[in-house]
């Protein structure tokens, strides 16, 4: 199993964006959520000495749609497979209009892929929330006992990743417009920035905490919302918030099904810290958000997930209240012009 990670972002905000490539047994390269097929990075999987056989796109997400096209033209042999139920807004395109030619479409718990005997997937697709359905297929890797997901958990790693430049972290220091606007009505200074490990680490911090939440309650100082939200696995506050919250038995069902049939010893998402050592308690414990929301702990809830995830779950799903103000706010707007559901799951929030 090997990974690449590149830059996905603008000037002083900006992320990393994983790919996952698996060796198969028949010697073919099995590709999860291709990057920007650069020189460097076709080199180095060239570099496997291995035939590209298979390429993943396991999202509707456009930062991960937009790749699989350019990649698929580099490797031309490879079969293309997709999640289903593919959207784009706002203007809802086919996939050939992003350059993805006879795809087939990614089943869920399909046996049938010429992948099975090592690679197993289960499909999340939930009823529209808003302006399309979320759409999402988690895959495991029997030999190394890992899981690989897209946006559904996070690990928000302490140091930037290496593939985030030292400009854009510099840039993220600087005292400007965004942490003038998101200083807790504090006075703001123009002062010079100076390269150096404090320096990058506020610029990653500040990033991180408007990747986030969009418009955190304070970038001046974003050191101790940037530690609550760091070091554990969680759910991405806009993903929870604009997403999972809306259809939580779809969501319930779907990591339910991935606790109890794989064990899972580590997880691979497409983006920030990645591979993770977790687990299934500690994946269950990600998700605790959703008791609240159904009223009840879920019958299909595994037993031995139920003691971590009371202990843990309240520290896993706990964001800053402050820093949740402007993404609540931007929930209750596109709530009512109508671009994202109100109902949770056909009850009302």
């Amino acid at each position: 199993m090997f990974e690449q990670e590149q830059a996905l972002g603008f000037s002083s905000v900006s992320t990393n964006i994983r790919m996952t490539v698996i060796k198969l047994k028949s010697g073919g390269l099995w590709i999860h959520a291709p990057i920007a097929p650069t020189k460097e990075c076709i080199q180095l999987l060239k570099e496997l000495e291995a035939p590209v056989e298979y390429i993943i796109l396991p999202t509707f997400a456009y930062e991960h749609k937009i790749f699989v096209g350019p990649f698929s033209r580099k490797f031309p042999k490879a079969q293309v497979f997709v999640a289903p139920r593919q959207w784009s807004w706002p203007i809802n395109l086919p996939l050939e209009f992003f350059g993805i030619f006879k795809s087939r479409p990614l089943k869920d718990e399909d046996d049938s892929t010429p992948w099975s005997d090592e690679i197993e997937q289960k499909v999340l697709s939930s009823p529209e929330v808003g302006i399309g359905p979320y759409v999402e297929v988690a895959f495991y890797h029997k030999k190394s006992k890992t899981l690989l997901v897209t946006d559904a958990v996070i690990f928000v790693p302490r140091d930037p990743p290496q593939c985030i430049s030292v400009e854009s972290l510099l840039q993220s220091a600087r005292n400007g417009l965004a942490v003038k606007l998101l200083s807790k009505g504090r006075e703001v200074k123009d002062e010079p920035v100076v390269d150096s490990k404090l320096t990058r680490q506020k610029g990653w911090e500040r990033m991180v905490l408007q990747i986030l939440f969009l418009g955190p309650s304070n970038l001046l100082e974003p050191t101790s919302s940037f530690a609550q939200m760091s070091q554990k696995l969680i759910v991405s506050p806009i993903v929870k918030t604009l997403v999972f919250s809306k259809v939580p038995e779809k969501v319930r069902d779907w990591i339910d099904r991935i606790a109890t049939d794989w064990r899972f010893t580590r997880i691979i998402p497409a983006h920030f810290a990645g591979p993770i050592n977790a687990n299934r308690s500690d994946f269950l414990a990600a998700f605790a958000f959703l008791d609240e929301l159904l009223g009840e702990k879920s019958n299909k809830t595994p037993a031995f997930s139920l003691l971590f995830s009371s202990l843990m779950g309240r520290a896993a799903s706990y964001f800053p209240p402050d820093d949740m103000k402007t993404l609540s706010s931007l929930d209750q707007f596109l709530v009512s012009v109508g671009a994202v559901k109100k109902t949770v799951s056909g009850r009302k929030r």
